[in-house]
C-alpha cells in the first residue's frame, strides 16, 4: 500500500515539473531578440461628425438699418397772450384749420382804444403847430428853439400813438403760422395771462420723423438718405428723407441722433405716433453671402471649411460687407461649393464628415 502511494506521489511530481518546463520554455522564446510573436492590433476606427451643410449660391445682399422713431409735427406752439386781460372774443373752431395771421382770440382793449383815440385827436393839432412855426421861423418871428419845441412835442405825440398800438396788437392772438388749432383751454370772460395756454397750434404738413442709429452708421447717414417707415394699424409703406443730423454721437448712449422729413399730404398721418424706421445702405445684387457663424477665426485670418469627398477641407476667404447674419465673401469660395455651417469649432482638415442636412 505504501509502495503505490509513493508511485502516485512521484507521477505527480513528474507531471508538475514537465508542466512547469514547456511553461518556462514558451516564455523564454518570446523573450529571446528575433523571436519576437508579432502582436496583432486592431486598427482604430477613425472619428466623424454629423454637420449641416450649405450650396453656395449668388443672393442679392441687402444692407439697412431698422430702428424705431417719433412723429413730430414741422411747427408747434402753445398759443397765449402777451397781456392779461379779459377773453371778450374766441374766433376758432377746435381741431379747425388757420391760416398764419388770423385772429383766434382777443382780450379787452377798451381802454386802450380811447387812449389812442385822444393822441389821434391831438395829432392833427400837433401837426398844425409845427407847421405855423415853421412859417413864422422863416419870417424870423419866432426862435428856432419855439420851432424844434414844436417838432419834439408831434414826435412824441407819434411815439405814443405807436405805444399804444402796439399794447392793442398784444390784446389780439393770431396764427403764427398755417396749421390745425388743437382744443382751447378758456372760454369768453376767463381772465388771460401770459401763462395761460389758450390751445395748441401745429402744422403737420410736413411731419419730422425723429430718431436714432448705431455710432457705427453715422458716417453713412446725412442729408439726402431716404428711408421708408410703416406705422401701426396702417399696411402702407410710407418714404421720407433725411434732411438734419446731430453734430455729435451721445456719449451715454453711442446713438446718432437723426432727423427726416415726410410731405404728409392730406395729412394722413398725426404726429405722436411710433413708426418703424429702415434705410437701405448697400444693395449688392450678384453676392456670395455666408452665414456669420461659418467663419472661422485662426491668427488673424479669416477661414471656412467645405465638404469635399466626405471630408472637411480648410480654406481661407476674403470677407466683405457684414450685415447681421451674413458675410460677404470677396475671394475664396465659388458658386457650388458645400460649405459646412455646423460644428465649426470641432473641424479640422481631413475630419471625415456625414452631413445632416443641405440647403
Amino acid at each position: 500500500m505504501k509502495k503505490k502511494k509513493w508511485i502516485i506521489t512521484a507521477l505527480i511530481l513528474v507531471v508538475f515539473c514537465a508542466a512547469l518546463g514547456i511553461y518556462n520554455f514558451v516564455n523564454g522564446r518570446k523573450s529571446t531578440p528575433g523571436n519576437e510573436v508579432e502582436e496583432i492590433v486592431a486598427p482604430r476606427k477613425t472619428n466623424t461628425l454629423n454637420v449641416n451643410a450649405l450650396v453656395i449660391r449668388t443672393k442679392q445682399l441687402t444692407d439697412g438699418i431698422t430702428t424705431v422713431g417719433n412723429l413730430l409735427p414741422d411747427e408747434e406752439v402753445d398759443l397765449s397772450f402777451e397781456t392779461s386781460g379779459k377773453i371778450v372774443a374766441i374766433n376758432f373752431q377746435e381741431g379747425s384749420a388757420v391760416r398764419k395771421g388770423d385772429l383766434l382770440a382777443k382780450v379787452n382793449d377798451k381802454p386802450l382804444q380811447a387812449q389812442l383815440a385822444r393822441y389821434e385827436a391831438q395829432l392833427k393839432l400837433a401837426e398844425d403847430r409845427v407847421y405855423r412855426q415853421n412859417a413864422l421861423l422863416e419870417k424870423d418871428a419866432v426862435s428856432q428853439e419855439a420851432f424844434e419845441q414844436a417838432q419834439t412835442e408831434l414826435a412824441t405825440l407819434i411815439a405814443e400813438i405807436n405805444i399804444v398800438k402796439s399794447n392793442i396788437e398784444l390784446t389780439e392772438l393770431r396764427a403764427p403760422f398755417d396749421g390745425i388749432i388743437g382744443l382751447r383751454n378758456v372760454s369768453e370772460g376767463a381772465y388771460a395771462s401770459p401763462s395761460v395756454v389758450v390751445a395748441k397750434l401745429a402744422k403737420i404738413d410736413p411731419l419730422k420723423i425723429d430718431f436714432s442709429v448705431p455710432e457705427r452708421y453715422a458716417n453713412q447717414i446725412g442729408p439726402g438718405t431716404r428711408l421708408t417707415f410703416t406705422v401701426d394699424g396702417r399696411q402702407e409703406t410710407f418714404q421720407g428723407s433725411v434732411y438734419a443730423t446731430e453734430s455729435k454721437v451721445d456719449l451715454a448712449t453711442h446713438s446718432f441722433s437723426v432727423r427726416a422729413i415726410y410731405p404728409n399730404t392730406r395729412t394722413r398721418l398725426l404726429p405722436g405716433r411710433f413708426v418703424s424706421v429702415h434705410i437701405q445702405l448697400h444693395d449688392i445684387p450678384n453676392a456670395i453671402a455666408i452665414p456669420t457663424e461659418a467663419i472661422v477665426p485662426e491668427m488673424g485670418v479669416d477661414k471656412v471649411y467645405l465638404y469635399r469627398n466626405g471630408k472637411a477641407h480648410a480654406v481661407e476667404v476674403t470677407t466683405g460687407l457684414r450685415t447681421d447674419a451674413e458675410l460677404q465673401i470677396l475671394k475664396g469660395l465659388s458658386v457650388g461649393d458645400t460649405l459646412v455651417t455646423s460644428g465649426t469649432l470641432q473641424l479640422r482638415e481631413g475630419l471625415p464628415l456625414i452631413l445632416d442636412t443641405v440647403e
